[in-house]
């Protein structure tokens, strides 16, 4: 459990993991999506369209990746681009599928992880800009008061 005084809880919005009460942690409703493509062009082109769609509020592109892998019976070596998007759990599904629509890979590695706790203003801000026109930030505040 996290304090005001170790520089977690308070007015900062970040607080403990699995609140004691039953409440579901504060970005249970957040995920990543981790994705590796070829190269950084072909990431900014499969993130731009997701934030087109209003699939995810960002996507991080890490380019110069070192990937060693088992493919066709023979281990293989390439470099890639690490994509970290931030999207809604509730989203993730379509993410996934659209994401596989636009990559060039056969077998896209495309993988959803839970984000546990995080800076509330953050969270805010990822539920706000995922799919503005299906009431985000409303279904976020109705949440939060009940």
């Amino acid at each position: 459990m996290t304090t005001e005084a170790d520089g977690l809880g308070g007015e900062s919005g970040v607080g403990s993991v699995g609140e004691a009460d039953g409440r579901a942690a504060p970005g249970s409703e957040v995920v990543t999506v981790l994705m590796t493509t070829p190269d950084a062009s072909s990431a900014g082109r499969i993130v731009r369209k997701l934030l087109g769609d209003n699939l995810v509020a960002c996507g991080n592109i890490l380019p110069g990746a070192t990937s060693l892998y088992r493919w066709e019976g023979a281990v293989r070596q390439d470099e890639e681009a690490v994509v970290v998007m931030k999207t809604l759990r509730r989203l993730a599904p379509r993410v996934l599928e659209r994401a596989a629509e636009l990559h060039p890979y056969d077998v896209p590695e495309l993988l959803v992880q839970s984000v546990a706790d995080g800076a509330a203003t953050y969270l805010d801000w990822v539920r706000r800009e995922c799919a503005p026109g299906e009431g985000c930030a409303d279904a976020s505040r109705s949440e939060a008061s009940s």
